[in-house]
């Protein structure tokens, strides 16, 4: 049996396994280890599960994720998402739609201090959904909006999946960071148009609410402050130099804890849930990464990746048509995947192909997640979906996948114009030191 054939069927197995609800990482590492010990021998495969066990979890550049999750648990736990939708309510809720475009912008800003996807869906479903019921707005477009804007978490810095990305392609973190920024905004603001544009043709999905006075607006934005502070510290830093990644998630995490505190809004409850969900969620990345690097050596050894980046750039097509043949991949696989599983499993293999066909770097890390992003929201494995549907169980899933499907239409938007247009993405990086 020849190498690549070992490595087809290991992606074969992959893939029924997953199927069956066992937990990502815990099945990327087992088949790993089991192909790699069939391809030299049990010693060696014991020896590369040691090996690689201990480099993940004592690794220096990886602890900027615990940093980042804590700071974001504790922005949830001291209430600064509820003084962020708030202030999105005050400005926005008058208007057609407005609870649901303030949700998108309370996303965007919770995203800005969390990092995670996941964590930002539950958080703002929590926050949000009981105003958009109280309002008898339509219960598809309350949740889909949560869904879909959830997947801004991933998207505006800090990013966990742009961190991961980042080592694996040993691009620079903070690069990555700053080119997020801009297309998030852009993100942000097509998600708005869309539920403008939903409201405007179907009024009964979204009543207006009472409009506030212009006091209570220029108030309002108060509630946005300590967000601003803590963005603006974190990405500043790293956009002039003055600090590394690791080291701006630490410092944003104590000025969010100060700030917590001095506010006297984190209780010691609080405080202590903040820990807890801090150390599941990073333990969870964490073996999700150990299991595709266990996995990425397994097939690194049958040289699959490189078959497959070889036939993929060798195809008779431009490079652009090549570049749409890797986004369909990722479409489809986000479907059924997690999305940091996607990653961690497909980058050795389309990395080389982006390379190899001149594109930026930086740019195709801000696709793979714009592509990922669709894939959180996609059935039938569309995981913000199913964390909204744990918030708001009396809501039936498939409304909630309805509900997200026109907010695909502005996914697949940006994702044309980032391709139209790189410097969206590039632009900022291009100012870094």
């Amino acid at each position: 049996m020849s190498l690549t054939t070992i490595g087809i069927i290991g992606l074969c197995l992959l893939v029924v396994l997953l199927f069956s609800r066992m937990p990502v990482g815990f099945v990327m590492g087992f088949l790993g280890l089991l192909g790699f010990s069939y391809v030299v021998n049990f010693q060696a495969g014991l020896t590369l599960l040691a090996r690689d066990v201990w480099d993940i979890f004592s690794s220096y550049s990886l602890t900027v994720i615990p940093l980042f999750v804590f700071m974001g648990q504790l922005a949830f736990h001291a209430g600064i998402s509820r003084r962020l939708y708030d202030s999105a309510y005050v400005v926005l809720g008058h208007r057609p739609g407005g609870l649901a475009m303030a949700t998108v912008g309370a996303c965007a800003g919770f995203s800005a201090i969390s990092g995670s996807t996941n964590a930002t869906a539950a958080t703002m479903a929590t926050v949000t959904l009981p105003e958009m019921k109280r309002y008898h707005y339509d219960l598809g477009l309350a949740t889909g909006t949560v869904a879909a804007a959830g997947s801004l978490g991933i998207l505006i810095p800090p990013s966990v999946i742009f961190i991961v990305y980042g080592i694996m392609t040993e691009q620079s973190i903070g690069k990555l960071f700053a080119a997020g920024i801009l297309p998030g905004i852009l993100l942000c603001l097509l998600f708005m148009l869309v539920i403008m544009l939903r409201v405007r043709f179907h009024p009964e999905l979204a009543p207006p609410g009472p409009k506030s006075t212009f006091k209570e607006k220029l108030h309002s934005f108060a509630g946005v402050g300590e967000t601003l502070l803590i963005f603006a510290l974190v990405m500043g830093g790293i956009f002039w130099g003055i600090f590394t990644p690791t080291e701006a998630a630490a410092i944003g995490a104590f000025l969010t804890l100060a700030i917590s505190i001095l506010r006297g809004q984190l209780t010691w409850e609080g405080f202590v849930r903040s820990l807890s969900d801090t150390t599941r969620i990073s333990c969870m990345v964490m073996v999700i990464v150990m299991g595709a690097v266990i996995f990425g050596h397994f097939m690194a050894i049958t040289r699959l990746p490189y078959d497959l980046a070889n036939w993929v750039g060798a195809l008779p097509l431009p490079r652009y048509a090549v570049m749409l043949v890797i986004i369909l991949v990722y479409l489809m696989g986000g479907c059924f995947m997690d999305s940091l599983a996607m990653v961690m499993l497909t980058i050795p293999i389309f990395f080389p192909v982006a390379q190899s066909l001149g594109f930026d770097p930086v740019w195709f890390g801000v696709i793979i997640v714009l592509v990922t992003e669709m894939g959180v929201i996609t059935p039938p494995v569309g995981v913000n979906v199913y964390v909204v549907y744990g918030v708001a169980k009396d809501v039936p899933l498939e409304t909630i996948f309805k509900g997200v499907l026109p907010m695909l239409a502005a996914l697949l938007i940006c994702n044309i114009l980032l391709i139209l247009f790189p410097q969206i993405a590039l632009f900022l990086p291009s100012l870094m030191r």
